[in-house]
């Protein structure tokens, strides 16, 4: 099941990826080498617990043998381990602190390199990636990462302990130490053998994971959808075979670690027992004394967690490498929109007045132009052919034409969400493709049908293009966008939080602050997309009020099918098959375009049928009698 779901991961295979795509570590050491030095001092403080807890051994040795010797100096001795524990503990706080803020500083770096990424990508990328797939990227694989880097420090200071205490048995005493680590090569083997096997297996439950989370979030954002069809138990089934999936993969995986682990940490004791058997024959023997045994015995004992904790980084860092593989999946995506090497400046206005957010007033800059533009979504499929289109600065234009026809493509190629296949798009003459994409779209603002409002206040989703707007300029915007009288309504005005997708309030009401928020941006365009289509006909004339005010002076597209909003616009251009077939006003198309008339009715009806459906309530088993 995990291969026929990875068809619909978020990996795009017709996105174009960079031809040298980095090693699976390439990039958690690139973000690492920006942390040398913190992360030696993590290590030293290490090398220093190392030398504490490598002490003890030694010092409860001499102080056995000592007190063997009946030496009055024992408390010294035994003063001495003391004071090696408790250095050693005192390390093991630093060590970890150190080890757990480098590696939360490293999450929170790739974090912020995923996000920036995830922002630059083209929308094509986005309109065919799964955002649950994006979310566990972000959150569960970086997480991975995160607990993978805590252990670099600490296993470098485990690493130098198993070779200091190596060192110090080998000089102690040669054969004992040939049976103590006699088990080691053993042990290498199975590392070697969990580490091939567990990385598919961490790879399935990471990919089953983004797979559950993207159920949860189509769930949650589409709860209203959801709830109003009953199907609730649709979303259930569906999350019920996500989890059944996770637990199967994770049990495969639970069955690879019962597996290798317990052999891990077993051999390192088979070494142990060794040495109390022929430790214990050569005290006897008198070639050994009993100090020397225990301290030995201590050493290996000291081997056994270190160890065993390579084992759980082998482990992490296969989790680690199945996260940045995911990852990688991410930022070796090429943004197929970007900006040109060398942006040009759209041309300011004559006198160079800044606009004033009542009107743009100013019919010197806004001109727009498409010139025999070809698209498609796909190659098969042409949404635009041959397309032209001219407005003068200042002109507003209705677009009107069937469902398909290319109306709402038209504003996506403007603000180069895609780029044309063909032909060319210029504003104010520059070609939108030498522009800054950050100039391109604070210069043409879209008001899109499906209103995004964020979880904020009403005043900061106004001045979401602006944050640093003043409360005047805010409350301007909103007057000149007839909201202003319904915000003062609201449990604290400007200051009300606003529900997820604004949600808690009415279509109308999000359109018009969505008009405010397009006010307060002040473009030089104005992009109108279906701006009505979700408020209730006789509810219209508020946001078409709204709508007059911001379209005055300035250079307007106005995607719409209600002849309201139409009339709203000085020309009309009637759209089939992706090209411009009538121009006129809305009355002269009304009068002498049979096609025109027959786009309005067909949209009319569609109105009148959503109109029916909203009204009639659904009728219930036993509410009468025949």
């Amino acid at each position: 099941m995990t291969d026929t779901k990875s068809l619909n991961s978020l990996t795009d295979t017709n996105s174009l990826t960079d031809t040298t795509t980095r090693s699976r570590w390439a990039l958690l050491r690139a973000t690492l080498a920006t942390q040398r030095r913190n992360l030696t001092i993590a290590t030293l403080i290490g090398l220093l617990w190392m030398c504490g807890k490598v002490a003890v051994p030694r010092l409860v040795g001499i102080g056995i043998d000592r007190g063997i010797e009946a030496d009055d100096r024992v408390w010294l001795w035994a003063g001495l381990v003391a004071a090696a524990g408790i250095a050693s503990g005192i390390f093991t706080a630093f060590r970890r602190y150190y080890a757990f803020r480098e590696a939360r500083w490293t999450e929170t770096k790739l974090r912020e390199q995923l996000f920036g990424h995830i922002l630059r990508l083209h929308i094509g990328y986005h309109d065919r990636s799964q955002t649950g797939q994006l979310m566990s990227r972000s959150s569960s694989d970086l997480q991975q990462i995160q607990a993978f880097v805590v252990m670099i420090p600490i296993t470098l200071s485990n690493f130098a302990m198993i070779i200091s205490v190596t060192v110090i048995l080998a000089l102690t005493n040669p054969l004992l130490t040939v049976v103590a680590l006699a088990p080691l090569p053993l042990v290498n083997f199975a590392g070697r053998r969990f580490s091939s096997s567990i990385h598919p297996a961490v790879q399935a439950v990471q990919q089953e994971q983004a797979e559950l989370a993207t159920v949860v979030e189509e769930t949650v954002s589409g709860v209203r959808v959801i709830k109003g069809f009953g199907a609730e138990s649709v979303q259930s089934a569906k999350l019920e075979v996500e989890a059944d999936d996770i637990r199967r993969v994770s049990i495969d995986a639970a069955k690879i670690r019962a597996k290798y682990l317990p052999a891990i940490e077993l051999l390192p004791q088979i070494g142990l027992i060794g040495v109390l058997g022929v430790g214990g024959l050569q005290v006897i023997d008198g070639t050994l004394t009993l100090g020397e045994l225990v301290s030995f015995n201590i050493y290996v004992a000291l081997l056994v967690a270190p160890l065993r904790m390579l084992g759980m980084t082998i482990a992490w860092g296969q989790r680690a490498g199945a996260a940045i593989e995911r990852i990688n999946e991410v930022l070796d995506t090429v943004p197929l929109i970007t900006d040109p090497a060398l942006p040009t400046a759209l041309p300011t206005a004559p006198n160079n007045s800044a606009h004033n957010n009542s009107a743009h007033n100013n019919s010197a800059i806004g001109a727009v132009r498409f010139d025999g533009v070809d698209f498609g979504y796909d190659d098969d499929l042409r949404v635009l052919q041959n397309f032209n289109l001219e407005l003068a600065a200042g002109q507003s234009i209705a677009l009107v034409g069937r469902t398909g026809s290319g109306k709402s493509t038209v504003a996506r190629l403007l603000i180069r969400f895609y780029d044309a296949d063909a032909g060319s798009i210029t504003i104010d003459g520059v070609p939108i493709g030498d522009l800054a994409l950050h100039e391109l779209r604070r210069a043409v603002g879209v008001v899109f049908e499906d209103t995004l409002l964020f979880h904020d206040s009403v005043a900061a989703n106004i001045a979401f293009a602006d944050p640093d707007a003043s409360r005047d300029a805010i409350e301007r915007a909103a007057r000149l966008a007839g909201a202003h009288d319904f915000i003062m309504g609201l449990p604290n005005a400007y200051e009300t939080q606003l529900g997820e997708r604004g949600y808690s309030l009415s279509g109308g009401q999000r359109q018009r602050i969505a008009i405010a928020r397009a006010i307060l941006a002040d473009p030089r365009i104005l992009v109108l997309d279906d701006a009505t289509s979700a408020v209730d006909p006789s509810m219209e004339h508020e946001i078409r009020s709204a709508m007059s005010t911001v379209m005055d002076g300035r250079t307007t597209i106005v995607i719409a099918h209600r002849p309201g909003t139409i009339a709203l616009a000085d020309t009309v251009a009637l759209l089939d098959e992706g090209r411009v077939i009538a121009t006129g006003t809305h009355d002269h198309l009304l009068a002498t375009d049979a096609r025109y008339r027959e786009v309005l009715a067909a949209m009319s009806d569609a109105d009148r049928a959503a109109a029916v459906e909203t009204v009639t309530p659904a009728k219930t088993s036993g509410s009468g009698s025949s």
